[in-house]
């Protein structure tokens, strides 16, 4: 069970965004990073010492110059009533202004190459130095002992203390990331609902009967629920139904001239092909052409570790949805999609940093987290700095806030995800939409499903079922409240898992359609019985409202012919102002659905189970106004898309 890491309070600025923290000293001249070493790598959990001549590929990132002046600029450039709103820096300018010298560089550096580390990388940006060596080498360097842990099903590496540096480097290393395998703990936030949560590398098809649009049929054979006919659910949105149920497609603007990238780990070697070959049958008047969708791919270096304890097929999917949906949402906007090598070793934070270091895009979808914010406090500070300069820059980062509610039932306790609680991301929560016949929202309400499976002429357990998943939200105990949420996030919300009088960052921000059981039609290249092909299938999560986000805000760049970077702050001062942001509240409901036992067929036989929307057993709920489930809300068609 992963516990909160409460120790991270006190690393928390009233600004809402953790400091960097020097390093402590230590004997011999050595200074402790502090809080670089899991909580979970502890003696009884150890399976096995590392092996001395394995290789490991890490980073040791650098702490920006001027910390507090970065902050300070990052909210003046995102803030509405601010002086300087949307001026915003160029790479040269964040660069010169706030990475680290060249010194640091270069005594980080030499220090590393005289440890016996081949120097890899350093990016354009400053934000680390890379290195590669052996277990033996990372044991000496950083003063540790490498093992073998048991955490969450998985056997990942850690040191069995925390890392430390020479003395005199400690003020310039903010942390390092690859020497363990935490954030393998980042995976993939999308649900078929099937119950293996992901796709599988097997095929998977929604059974019949289910509905175009939402009511289109209804169950009068099997036994009522709760005394009500449920309508089947859809079988999966088409593009043209979520830009008509957002108000997309009356915005005269399609996305041109933005570019939206997407993370995941590893690449889907269809990924391409199966989104043109999508958008040609469900949305032929907008073709995916060659030339809007490009990849840069990370290799995988064949010396590290193999990747087993990553699920690829299950990001394969997940990419085929990022990149689908982006594209549905904004069919003229330009794709990046950014792959890295792994979900190991961090990889997802190169990638990230990558895109931000080049300026590689103006919006940024990612579709992953940790189930809750069990992560080393210096990874977290790592991310929390690429996610800044993104904001310098003008470019917004989004984040799903997750599929499992409010963690509980996985944690034991309540819980914001990672990275998603940052509060220099836009966090997307989900809704479960009911789209009608003529393309237009017959109600949004927030994500959190009870199912009931019918067994015996009778519905187990009975109304509202048990809880299967629902969109993350919470709030944080890594982060205090961000100015933007003052005033606005109840503070009943806010001092929830908090000490003393202190507030929190609170998860979401906004959120859209996340629902697997009022869904997004997807295709995907899949490995069935008969064979490897194309075919079609529905499906959900906070990774389909993310990018289903990042397509709405390409299309309102395109309409301003403006970047809006950062969205968060303006969202927030808008949200009661005006109508651009649809107050998402409670909606008893249910949708029947039914599905194949072997996820393909009808061989295996059929199984039948209500769907509740917003299930009411959580310690987080869809209210009127601010909501730990849906944030402000979901846009509101061209209010929102016009916004300045």
């Amino acid at each position: 069970m992963r516990r909160a890491l409460t120790l991270f309070v006190s690393l928390a600025l009233a600004g809402g965004v953790t400091a960097a923290v020097p390093a402590t000293a230590s004997a011999q001249g050595r200074a402790v990073i502090p809080l670089s070493h899991p909580r979970w790598a502890v003696p009884q959990a150890k399976v096995a010492d590392a092996a001395p001549s394995s290789k490991l590929n890490f980073r040791v990132y650098l702490t920006m110059r001027d910390q507090a002046g970065a902050e300070a600029a990052a909210q003046a450039v995102s803030d509405p009533s601010s002086k300087t709103y949307q001026q915003y820096l160029s790479t040269d300018q964040v660069r010169n202004q706030f990475a680290a010298d060249d010194s640091t560089v270069s005594a980080v550096r030499d220090w590393l190459a005289g440890s016996g580390f081949a120097i890899g990388e350093v990016p354009s940006n400053k934000a680390y130095v890379e290195a590669t060596g052996t277990t033996d080498q990372v044991e000496k360097a950083f003063s540790v002992e490498l093992a073998k842990y048991k955490v969450e099903g998985q056997t990942l590496r850690a040191a069995d203390k925390e890392l430390s540096v020479p003395t005199a480097l400690a003020a310039d290393v903010l942390g390092v990331v690859g020497v363990d395998q935490a954030t393998n703990l980042l995976q993939p936030s999308h649900t078929d609902g099937t119950p293996n949560d992901v796709p599988p590398s097997d095929g998977f098809r929604n059974a019949p009967p289910c509905s175009t649009y939402y009511g289109e049929k209804t169950d009068t054979t099997d036994p009522a629920y709760g005394g009500k006919n449920l309508p089947y659910a859809p079988c999966g949105y088409t593009p043209s139904q979520l830009r008509s149920a957002y108000g997309v497609d009356k915005a005269g603007a399609n996305g041109s001239g933005a570019t939206v990238a997407i993370v995941d780990a590893f690449a889907s070697p269809t990924l391409y092909a199966d989104a043109a070959e999508y958008a040609k049958r469900n949305d032929p008047s907008n073709p995916l052409k060659k030339s809007q969708f490009s990849e840069k791919i990370f290799p995988t270096n064949p010396d590290m570790e193999p990747p087993d304890q990553c699920d690829a097929a299950g990001w394969y999917g997940e990419q085929t949805l990022d990149v689908e949906a982006v594209h549905a949402m904004a069919p003229g906007a330009n794709i990046l999609y950014v792959g890295a090598s792994d979900c190991q070793d961090a990889s997802l934070d190169e990638s990230l940093n990558w895109i931000v270091a080049g300026h590689k895009a103006d919006i940024v979808s990612n579709s992953y987290g940790d189930a809750g914010e069990d992560i080393p406090a210096s990874e977290v500070r790592v991310w929390n700095q690429i996610a800044l300069q993104a904001v310098l820059e003008g470019i917004g980062v989004y984040f799903s806030s997750g599929d499992s509610g409010d963690e509980a039932a996985n944690l034991g306790h309540p819980s914001a995800d990672f990275p998603a609680s940052d509060p220099w991301v836009t966090a997307v929560g989900g809704t479960s939409l009911a789209v009608g016949k003529d393309g237009r929202q017959i109600f949004e309400t927030g994500w959190e499903t009870g199912k009931s499976t019918l067994t015996n002429g009778a519905y187990v357990p009975g109304p509202p079922g048990a809880f299967t998943s629902g969109a993350g939200g919470g709030t944080s105990v890594l982060f205090d409240q961000p100015f933007y949420q003052r005033g606005v996030v109840p503070d009943a919300l806010s001092t929830q898992n908090q000490h003393g009088k202190a507030k929190g960052r609170v998860v979401p921000d906004v959120s859209a359609v996340a629902d697997p059981n009022t869904g997004f039609l997807i295709g995907q290249t899949q490995t069935f019985p008969d064979g490897v092909y194309y075919d079609q299938y529905r499906i959900g999560g906070t990774s389909l409202a993310s990018p289903v986000i990042a397509g709405v805000m390409a299309v309102s760049d395109s309409l301003s012919h403006s970047r809006h970077g950062f969205i968060n702050p303006l969202a927030y001062q808008v949200a009661s102002r005006t109508p651009a942001i649809n107050d998402v509240r409670h909606v008893d409901g249910a949708v029947q659905r039914v599905d194949y036992a072997n996820l393909v067929d009808a061989s295996g036989g059929l199984i039948t189970s209500a769907r509740t929307f917003d299930y009411p057993s959580l310690s987080i709920h869809t209210t009127a106004g601010y909501d730990n489930v849906t944030g402000l809300g979901s846009p509101n068609g061209r209010a929102f898309l016009a916004l300045p």
